[in-house]
């Protein structure tokens, strides 16, 4: 089932770049869209096997938001931020490079040491930051980063030990255990989000297009992709393309185009947030060896006007469970599973950088069935839920608001 819902576009081909646009107020998202004067946005009649008309997205004031927003930090330009399991204590990455070491209560901050030195530059530089599945017991924690070399620049992933005395800390022993590949000119769609499946035993790992379109269908090519590895950086043994061998080897889907949000569900789906075009923002439940359509198919268009064939029921892609024309700019992810805030549980929640605002997506089971659009007033880049089951929000850009959601009070 897809469901669509409309807020502002992305300003140009570079869907990352700051912008200024605000949310509409209202809105139908299909093939041929259609207002509503209610204020609340209607997801298109897409592509499903009943003729049953698809839940409403609603737009929430400020006023009726079921959250209070507190401001607890401030950082330039941050990109992730990950709580550490038995700490009160969580990183915070900037994409020009800074990794930062915080209390949840903000009494302390620390500047992380011994980090790579990062390719800085339009969408590149330091990106997601997760702890591994033992890091209780060895503090490892693996990041993303962007690097030069032979064709140009592309993501890499590294591993490192975690070490803290006092009030200093640092990377011990970082090594690079995956690269993205190939490496291609430009500055865009490096995605590079990081994710454990529940177990731990595997780690997902988006990989965008590099806005070079084709490589996404190309199996022989690690671009446009998402992998799925070991924990020590290798091929999972068992990926759907492994007897193919090289970067094949290490494919879990494919057709994608900039997925910059990727996580589990507590039922073990796992769903990736997507940039679409100029339009075609989209959310997938990503399944072994899909197809996810790109640039075959895309309920966008390209920021030439030139269309792209939607998505249908027969053209052998995955289509989005859920998608946004105009765009949102989905970024960071998370599916809620907490007890603070008991109407998401099993929700997904996504940031919105041109869309400036913070969306709910309804889960049931395998489908995205409702759910509503809270504008923030500023880029949102990245979700997580801390310990106690509050929501944090990082802003985007430079002086970017940490922000902790806590329920309103009736």
């Amino acid at each position: 089932m897809m469901t669509g819902l409309v807020l502002s576009a992305c300003s140009g081909a570079d869907d990352e770049s700051p912008a200024t646009s605000t949310p509409s107020p209202s809105g139908s998202a299909t093939a041929s869209a259609s207002e509503t004067p209610s204020g609340t946005t209607t997801p298109s009649a897409t592509e499903t096997e009943t003729d049953a008309p698809p839940p409403e997205f609603a737009t929430v004031d400020e006023a009726d938001r079921p959250f209070a927003v507190e401001e607890v930090g401030a950082y330039d330009s941050p990109w992730a931020l990950e709580f550490l399991p038995g700490t009160e204590q969580l990183l915070i990455t900037t994409i020009t490079g800074e990794m930062i070491l915080r209390d949840l209560d903000g009494g302390r901050e620390v500047d992380v040491e011994g980090l790579p030195d990062p390719v800085v530059a339009g969408q590149g530089g330091l990106g997601d930051i997760v702890v591994g599945p033992d890091f209780e017991d060895d503090r490892t924690v693996y990041l993303s980063w962007v690097e030069a070399g032979e064709g140009g620049t592309g993501a890499v992933i590294g591993r490192a030990t975690l070490e803290e005395s006092g009030d200093q800390a640092s990377l011990q022993n970082l090594e690079v255990i995956w690269e993205q590949q190939p490496k291609a000119s430009g500055d865009g769609h490096f995605s590079h989000r990081l994710a454990f499946s529940p177990d731990g035993e595997y780690l997902f790992v988006s990989s965008g297009d590099r806005q070079e379109m084709t490589p996404a269908q190309d199996l022989g090519s690690g671009l446009g992709k998402i992998m799925r590895l070991t924990p020590d950086g290798q091929p999972a043994p068992d990926n759907p393309f492994a007897d193919e061998g090289g970067v094949s080897a290490e494919i879990w889907s494919y057709g994608h185009r900039n997925p910059l949000g990727l996580a589990f569900a507590p039922d073990g789906t796992l769903w990736a947030s997507e940039m679409g075009p100029q339009g075609g923002d989209e959310l997938n439940r990503i399944e072994e060896g899909g197809n996810y359509g790109w640039p075959e198919a895309s309920n966008g268009s390209h920021y030439e006007g030139e269309e792209i064939p939607d998505h249908t029921d027969d053209d052998g892609f995955n289509s989005p469970e859920a998608w946004w024309t105009p765009s949102v700019s989905p970024a960071g992810l998370m599916i809620y599973d907490g007890e603070m805030f008991p109407d998401y549980s099993g929700d997904a929640l996504i940031g919105a950088l041109s869309g400036q605002a913070l969306v709910h997506v309804d889960l049931d089971g395998d489908q995205a069935v409702a759910g509503e659009i809270y504008p923030m007033g500023n880029r949102i880049r990245d979700v997580a839920q801390a310990p106690d089951g509050s929501i944090w929000v990082l802003e985007d850009a430079g002086g970017a608001n940490l922000l902790r959601l806590t329920p309103a009070s009736d």
